[in-house]
């Protein structure tokens, strides 16, 4: 390489060094404005602290659930179609990224041409003779474009901040999977046990039915009254097959969602399904804190981001773009020749300055559509953080109510079971009749049911919470709170 190649290629280095500085066209962020208007307090917490969300359910003590939530981290279809999303994103990530360093590209040629030489000046003389051209040559090429406008560092953030977003995206799955999974599991829960008190219920009204025909048929009730305790029956009867089909459908449910068929189900639910109450509060923390634990939240900003350094790279487009060029290599006549490279080099060097002139109004309409995605984006990012904040102001809420309607109807089971015992008792004594004792006992159960609903609705609602409040599902927390109420073990067993 000669003294003049040396002084051009550093140069070109020199150029390359001092354009490319941190030149960029993207807005100013609108998150940080956004998020500063998020109430400093939830309007229904009751308490405030780190919230701790991993794992949390663990504290049901149900190694049933703890084993449904395993299988459907690990085979549920919807993650797996997600994570196939955030592998694609990813790898586009890596290609918005490639422009950003020089592209280097080897070649090697050979090629032969065997042409007349009649028709020229030189058949003239030679007569009938053929020309034959032998070439072999080697090249390492070298290019590159000068980010003067910082429209490529735009593209490579735009790209990655999406990927993070497909992360999120991610994660937002993984909470929704796990929180359906417990909402079917705990309306698996629920449905069995009303499955068996209306079951128990049956029992007692086909005994009040039978009572009540005896009763007729010495003319101590009327035939009305007769009616209506038939009917009563006929419909608590027609309501079992209806539950029996709604427990069905939660296990198909539950089969879909650990990605397996629902004829393969009794392994993981077993027979028996005990699942401890929690009634404790749940710290919830300052709102500021959705904007990093909320998958949904984060996905969202970082959208947003995309779309700011999108429209960044948009608008250098109208702009010059230098580009610089490197090739060398060694050209022959023979196969061997090649290889000699210090007597058959060759160099090319070269930069080019392209500025768009006319392109018809496309560089205009593409920087119009990414400058209103952009405001897309800041609308979407406010809507998803105001929502945040009403959802998990809601769940805290509903939690909160939640555990006092439980409350009050356990206490109402007491009063429910006094009655039965009451009644029971007195027929023992001979001084109250059969019927009372059977009334009492349907309003037992009929209590249990509805005590085995709010049951269901505490779990979902603190489940809820947990789910507004986001943050990590993934391992267990140092010092896991133990405190817990737990069901009561009589709630479908009456009193005989």
């Amino acid at each position: 390489m000669t003294n003049r190649s040396r002084s051009r290629l550093f140069l070109i280095c020199a150029i390359a060094t001092a354009v490319s500085g941190c030149a960029s066209l993207a807005p100013e962020s609108a998150a940080p404005g956004i998020a500063a208007g998020v109430p400093a307090a939830f309007d229904h917490s009751e308490t405030a602290g780190p919230y701790q969300p991993s794992r949390w359910w663990a504290a049901f003590e149900d190694p049933v659930l703890d084993n449904l939530l395993d299988e459907a981290l690990s085979r549920n279809l919807d993650l797996a179609e997600a994570s196939a999303r955030l592998r694609a994103a990813e790898a586009q990530a890596r290609l918005s990224r490639s422009g950003l360093f020089p592209q280097v590209n080897a070649g090697l040629n050979s090629s032969y041409s065997d042409s007349p030489t009649a028709g020229t000046n030189f058949g003239a003389i030679a007569g009938g003779a053929r020309l034959q051209n032998e070439t072999y040559s080697s090249s390492l090429a070298f290019s590159y474009e000068l980010d003067i406008w910082g429209k490529l560092r735009n593209q490579a953030r735009a790209g990655r901040a999406d990927a993070i977003a497909a992360a999120a995206d991610l994660h937002a799955v993984r909470l929704a999977v796990l929180a359906e999974t417990i909402t079917s599991y705990f309306d698996l829960v629920d449905t069995r046990h009303q499955i068996a008190l209306t079951t128990r219920i049956i029992d007692v009204l086909g005994d009040r039915v039978e009572q009540t025909e005896d009763r007729y048929r010495r003319g101590l009730v009327t035939s009305f009254e007769l009616y209506q305790v038939r009917q009563d029956f006929r419909n608590v009867q027609a309501s079992l097959p209806q539950r029996e089909a709604q427990r069905t459908a939660t296990e198909g449910q539950l089969a879909v969602l650990v990605g397996r068929y629902s004829n393969n189900m009794d392994e993981l639910l077993g027979k028996d399904l005990t699942p401890k109450l929690i009634f404790e509060s749940v710290p919830a923390g300052l709102p500021i804190d959705l904007l990093v634990q909320r998958p949904d939240v984060f996905a969202q900003s970082q959208r947003l981001e995309s779309a700011r350094y999108t429209l960044g790279a948009r608008r250098a487009e109208r702009f010059p773009s230098l580009s610089l060029s490197a090739g060398t290599g060694s050209q022959a006549g023979t196969p061997s020749g090649v290889f000699d490279i210090f007597d058959n080099w060759v160099l090319n060097l070269g930069a080019g300055l392209t500025a768009p002139l006319f392109q018809g109004g496309r560089i205009t309409a593409n920087i119009e559509i990414a400058d209103a995605q952009y405001a897309q984006q800041t609308a979407a990012y406010a809507r998803t953080l105001l929502t945040a904040y009403q959802e998990a102001g809601t769940a805290i809420e509903r939690y909160e109510e939640e555990r006092q309607r439980y409350r009050f109807l356990f206490s109402q089971l007491d009063e429910a079971r006094g009655a039965t015992e009451l009644q029971s008792r007195r027929f023992a004594n001979g001084v109250g009749s059969y019927v009372d004792y059977l009334d009492a006992l349907r309003a037992q159960y009929q209590v249990q049911s509805s005590l085995s609903s709010a049951a269901r609705d505490v779990a979902l609602a603190r489940m809820g919470v947990h789910r507004a409040l986001g943050g990590s599902w993934d391992e267990l927390p140092e010092d896991p709170d133990q405190s817990a109420i737990v069901a009561d073990p009589q709630a479908i067993q009456g009193e005989e």
